[in-house]
């Protein structure tokens, strides 16, 4: 190859013909240049350089009219040796892409690949600049072949020419439509033992030893159907054997236009009577590459699945000079094919939507066999991708690899019979080129996925479990799906089998969005809860908008200044967001369906079928932790209702005595637990006032707590005195037997004198001892300690009478106020007499609230026990 830039063409060169034609710079001239330089060669006799020259043409008036913006010129020059092509254009930018060391740039680069297509395809190549143009130019040596010539090969030595009998027999067989032979020459009868009469007639299939590859579902008769066919099975002879045969196929028509197909057969041995020859390796030296696809790629190809099928598409329709092409991938069980890559389509439109691998019973139907349409028009529906885009003529190919279906790729046109028969054997030998490097590609991406899905389903199990709020476990379903899996989610809940689907929230990653989605989503009736697993298609939110979307126009144009009209944008914004593919997931779980998770794609996308997959795994995980706050949400109503039972109902008011009290329950939703009061009349002029603490906390002491607060009450308005009542509930608690729990208990009766003083009988049954605030600001014990309940049978309690003078203040705490520790330290009796003290002058309220606030700052870490603060206060006589 000559340095870029340097012309090497020798100008006394005989140039024995020329053609020229000059393009705008619009994107249809790409197309017209490589038909240009096509028809030109093939018009010169050198369609095997054809190829090469669309290729690097199409190429360099790409960059021409695409990326610099001028008009092109492309001259085709032959020579007595060489094929010269010129494409000039009108930006005469001095750069060309190539790196130190003569290295040339990424092949994956935009700028610059038509160089390196030169490069890699051309014999020789250059550039020249003016000041008002450059040129880029390459040359194609001529095959050195006699006149008419269309292939040749080397001269080879005797001994390395294919071995054959003495005289090679080539049988002919002619094959009607219906696959019956009804022509049998002479060699065929000696090569088979049948004579003509005997196989008239017959199918052929009764004769043919047709070879059978799992996965494949090629046959004989199709076969048969091919326009060429070249390949080896046996022929059942007269004596029973089984010949191997060489076959080459040619399906033709009669003048009639009947078809029927020739079958010209050899021995196996001597195959190359008929094999096509393939095309020579490149010389010892030579700059050329003896696989053109493969340098359509590029080497090495892209890294990403994405941008092989997207360069390979790209290749595919230059080379057969279509105006689109289309690459599907097939699913794992081989039953869809899914829109990977489009080039002339709307690629939005159509990406990851899926087709079915079979849709008839003839060989068109099916993506396991090459297959032309000459007029699409004539055949509406064969092919539904191409549905609504103006294409005519197509043809598709299988990708397939160990006899596996991979793939298909087609290439259209917009024009009718553009394609034969002969444009699908280049496209299959192609496809039969990169199939190896895709299917490798794509295992590689499923293997990325798969470890990416793990990851999410991992990350998405550990947030669904680190919360049972209902609300939040929402949230974080339509979180972890928006954008990662779709575009906007909705999730339906069902309360219960006789309650219908509920939106319960929804989300788009547009917030601007969500109002107009709900709103739309709120019109239409819900998805029917269908527990069969998997993702189903929903298009009523489509087919919704689509109608909002036409009403809201029409209004605008009818009444442009109308208020009415006002909202268009939103709807149709809206209609935008739900116009790609929408599907719903059931929540199942325990066995009944909770819900719907409903995810969507706007602008007519369609969902990958690895997404649906993991979204299918998330939405067992999502319900199963929506069930699970259900069930926690049920558990903590049906605790909290049976614990507030245990509470007092309502604190009485006693005439000149101010009452507050201050609860707190350790464990997370517990709003009882081993401390209680309770405060109440027993009769006319007397109060009962109780505060206890029952070994431990939560349900189970929760449970004598409500058999001691019930047994005060009940026992107090028998008219028991203060021992009695204690000694009553003691049997009780200890005839609970191994339920039973010990308890300390403060219980009193209060008897309110007219003077605004009250007479209290206490007894303080191994409980903190209550302390009595004078006015003068002294703390003082207001009981003496006594043994406390359901340890011994036998108790001796006694009652203490003591009086309360107007303004004082009587507290009454737990052990959970005494006994909180920081540290070494404790709070203790001493350091709650301390903050008493300073609760001189206030409301029984703000006492309360004083001792609270200090016992939550005495330590840093929450409370473990249960608190319960009783503080009474008798209030001063107001002056007269």
């Amino acid at each position: 190859m000559a340095e870029p830039g340097v012309e090497t063409r020798t100008r006394s060169a005989v140039i024995t013909a020329r053609a020229t034609a000059s393009f705008e710079p619009v994107g249809r001239s790409v197309a017209a240049a490589r038909a240009f330089v096509r028809d030109t060669l093939q018009g010169w006799g050198h369609s095997e350089l054809v190829d090469d020259a669309v290729v690097l043409t199409s190429e360099l008036v790409t960059n021409a009219v695409i990326h610099a913006g001028t008009s092109a010129e492309v001259l085709c020059l032959r020579s007595e040796d060489s094929i010269r092509v010129e494409v000039s254009d009108r930006y005469p930018e001095r750069e060309i892409p190539v790196q130190s060391g003569r290295t040339l740039g990424s092949p994956d680069r935009e700028n610059g690949r038509g160089l390196l297509l030169c490069a890699a395809l051309a014999h020789r190549w250059g550039v020249d600049y003016s000041p008002t143009r450059k040129h880029v130019w390459f040359h194609l040596d001529l095959p050195q072949r006699p006149v008419g010539t269309r292939s040749a090969g080397p001269v080879l030595p005797d001994a390395l020419l294919p071995a054959a009998e003495s005289r090679v027999r080539v049988a002919v067989a002619q094959i009607d439509r219906g696959g019956a032979v009804t022509a049998w020459n002479e060699d065929a009868q000696e090569l088979f033992g049948y004579d003509a009469d005997q196989v008239t007639g017959k199918p052929l299939g009764d004769l043919a030893a047709w070879p059978h590859t799992p996965g494949i579902g090629t046959g004989l008769a199709e076969a048969l159907r091919l326009s060429r066919w070249e390949g080896s099975y046996g022929i059942r002879c007269a004596d029973g054997r089984v010949i191997p045969v060489y076959a080459s196929h040619l399906r033709v028509r009669d003048s009639q236009g009947e078809p029927s197909t020739v079958c010209l057969l050899v021995r196996e041995h001597e195959r190359a009577v008929l094999q096509t020859p393939q095309r020579p390796a490149a010389e010892p030296g030579e700059n050329r590459t003896a696989d053109p696809f493969e340098v359509f790629i590029g080497s090495p190809a892209p890294d990403d699945l994405d941008g092989l099928l997207q360069r390979t598409v790209e290749r595919a329709r230059d080379m057969l000079d279509g105006d689109a092409a289309f690459l599907l991938l097939a699913t794992d069980d081989e039953t869809e094919l899914e829109v990977r890559a489009t080039t002339g389509l709307p690629a939005a439109r159509q990406r990851f939507a899926r087709v079915p691998v079979e849709t008839g019973a003839s060989r068109y139907g099916s993506a396991r066999m090459p297959a032309v349409h000459e007029d699409l028009a004539a055949v509406p529906g064969a092919v539904p991708l191409l549905e609504g885009t103006g294409m005519r003529s197509v043809v598709t190919v299988p990708l397939k690899v160990e006899g596996r279906l991979t793939g298909s790729l087609g290439v259209a046109a917009e024009s009718a019979n553009r394609y034969s028969n002969e444009e699908a054997l280049r496209l299959q030998f192609a496809a039969d080129r990169i199939a190896l490097a895709v299917e490798s590609a794509r295992l590689g991406e499923l293997e990325r996925l798969r470890r990416g899905s793990l990851s999410f389903l991992v990350e998405a199990s550990d947030l669904l479990a680190g919360t049972l709020d209902r609300d939040q476990t929402l949230a974080l379903m339509a979180q972890m799906t928006v954008p990662t899996l779709a575009t906007w989610c909705a999730v339906y809940t069902i309360a219960d089998q006789a309650s219908d689907p509920y939106l319960s929230y929804v989300l788009h990653e547009d917030e601007d969005r969500i109002d107009g989605l709900k709103d739309l989503l709120s019109s239409i009736a819900p998805p029917d809860p269908v527990p069969t697993p998997g993702a189903r298609v929903w298009t009523a939110p489509g087919d919704a908008a689509h109608r909002a979307a036409l009403t809201a126009s029409v209004r605008a144009l009818d009444h442009p200044t109308s208020p009415l009209s006002s909202g268009i944008d939103t709807t149709l914004a809206t209609a935008t967001a739900v116009a790609g593919e929408t599907v719903v997931l059931p929540l199942v779980a325990r066995n009944r369906v909770i819900g719907m998770l409903t995810l969507g794609r706007p602008s007519e996308d369609h969902f990958r079928q690895e997404i649906l997959e993991l979204a299918e795994d998330l939405s067992r995980r999502a319900a199963l932790a929506l069930d699970n706050a259900r069930l926690y949400s049920e558990r903590v109503a049906i605790s909290q209702s049976l614990q507030r039972s245990l509470l007092p109902p309502g604190l009485p008011v006693i005439p000149g005595v101010e009452v507050d009290v201050i609860y707190r329950a350790a464990g997370e939703g517990n709003e009882v637990g081993g401390d209680f009061y309770d405060l109440f009349p027993i009769r006319d002029g007397a109060y009962g006032f109780a505060i206890g603490d029952v070994c431990g906390t939560g349900p189970e002491a929760a449970a004598v707590t409500g058999l001691a607060r019930h047994a005060l009450r009940l026992l107090a308005r028998e008219g028991f005195g203060g021992p009695a009542v204690l000694e009553r509930l003691n049997a009780a608690i200890l005839d609970e037997g191994a339920r039973s729990r010990f308890l300390t208990l403060l219980y009193g009766e209060m008897h309110p004198q007219p003077d605004g003083s009250a007479i209290l009988k206490v007894v303080c049954a191994g409980h903190p001892l209550p302390l009595r605030l004078r006015q003068d600001g002294t703390v003082s014990p207001a009981a003496e300690p006594q043994p406390l309940l359901g340890v011994m049978e036998d108790l001796e309690l006694y009652e203490e009478t003591i009086t309360l003078d107007p303004g004082d203040v009587l507290l009454c705490v737990t052990d959970g106020v005494t006994e909180r520790r920081e540290g070494t330290r404790m709070l203790g009796d001493d350091g709650l007499a301390e903050v008493l003290k300073t609760c001189t002058g206030l409301t029984a309220g703000a006492v309360a609230s004083r001792v609270l606030r200090a016992v939550e700052r005495f330590a840093q870490a929450p409370a473990s026990d249960d608190m319960a603060i009783l503080a009474m206060r008798l209030r001063e006589p107001e002056p007269s």
